[in-house]
């Protein structure tokens, strides 16, 4: 009966996610009339009118779950990711140095500088197995800090991220889950002890995003297609990515990203424009499709013997959501229906995630 349910679930979750997509594609090609009216660039704007105009610092909170998705446990089980941002802080004389060096990388008046913190969580299928499954997944647990600079550059983005941490018990993947499950009284796990061992876990990336890249008006609709292309190279993830996003907020309003999103995920941004009225919103969906040369979580340890899966070179995340803004508050939920990510993997993964940010 439960399997049922499920079934039922994924499916609903799924064929919600494929209307938002055709929607939101079918629009843009149909309906949409170009504009050509508005020829100042993203960085200006966002420089002299954005920065000036918007308040200085920013808060995020992302926490994707498969609960908030299919209702499984399993693979990619939970995420969490906090970011502050100070607009109005100058540039650290350190990272404008290393930026020097970053050819893909200009420090202008729209630069600034993301710092976050997460933690990560990956289990195989079933839980209550105490015993190593050789064909499902390792568990494992991700703790880590990040420093990301980024800067707009005429009518492109780039965003570049620094991220150092723990993979292991020392990054508490066991208590924490345990804790939480004992708290919404559900299955406990009982193979933590079969997790990866403790390593270092540094990852260096690069994005660039050209928003708007094609828009469009219509009926007081502002309708935006996204493209974006990304590397990211560290012993955690090695892979490249790109894919495309498309939006759909009100005319006028320039600045409403996709919201910020837990590695690896669909482009996002923390800052947003507050609207001219009280309420604000906006539609978007997209795909991001990565070619992996390593995955931690599913090739194991670096530098020890450790239990692993054939992973998929190939995997693709599927994209939809809403994001909802009062005042200076942005609420936003995307569902996300990710492909296997290893051989044996019974099923795609749908997961959701939530997001807050605040600007003060």
């Amino acid at each position: 009966m439960r399997d049922i349910k499920s079934m039922q679930k994924t499916g609903f979750m799924t064929a919600l996610m494929n209307f938002i997509v055709v929607f939101l594609m079918s629009i843009s090609r149909v309906y949409a009339q170009e504009t050509g009216d508005n020829n100042e660039t993203l960085e200006k704007e966002f420089a002299e009118d954005y920065k000036r105009e918007q308040p200085g610092r920013v808060w995020n909170f992302a926490w994707e779950n498969d609960s908030f998705g299919d209702g499984s446990d399993q693979n990619y089980t939970n995420g969490v990711r906090a970011s502050y941002i100070n607009l109005d802080a100058d540039f650290p004389k350190v990272l404008r140095a290393i930026s020097e060096y970053l050819p893909m990388f200009e420090v202008n008046e729209t630069s600034f500088v993301t710092y976050s913190f997460g933690h990560n969580m990956y289990t195989p299928r079933n839980i209550r197995r105490r015993t190593l499954n050789p064909n499902d997944r390792p568990y494992a647990a991700h703790l880590y800090g990040s420093v990301g600079m980024a800067t707009l550059k005429d009518n492109r983005a780039d965003e570049v991220e620094l991220s150092v941490g723990i993979i292991g018990p020392e990054a508490l993947g066991e208590p924490i889950q345990r804790e939480v499950h004992q708290l919404v009284r559900t299955t406990l796990p009982k193979g933590w002890e079969h997790q990866l061992d403790t390593e270092p876990a540094v990852t260096l990336g690069w994005q660039r995003v050209w928003p708007e890249y094609r828009r469009w008006t219509v009926d007081g609709l502002a309708i935006s297609v996204d493209p974006h292309i990304g590397t990211t190279v560290g012993n955690v993830y090695t892979f490249a990515n790109t894919g495309v996003t498309f939006r759909i907020s009100p005319k006028g309003e320039r600045f409403h990203a996709a919201p910020a999103r837990v590695r690896p995920g669909l482009p996002g941004a923390s800052v947003f424009e507050i609207p001219e009225k009280e309420w604000g919103w906006s539609l978007f969906a997209g795909v991001d499709g990565r070619a992996i040369a390593r995955n931690i979580f599913l090739d194991g340890n670096t530098f020890s013997d450790s239990h692993s899966v054939d992973k998929n070179y190939f995997v693709a995340d599927l994209n939809a959501g809403i994001s909802l803004i009062y005042k200076k508050t942005r609420i936003s939920y995307t569902l996300v229906h990710r492909t296997e990510e290893f051989e044996g993997q019974d099923d795609r993964q749908i997961f959701g995630s939530i997001s807050i940010s605040r600007q003060f």
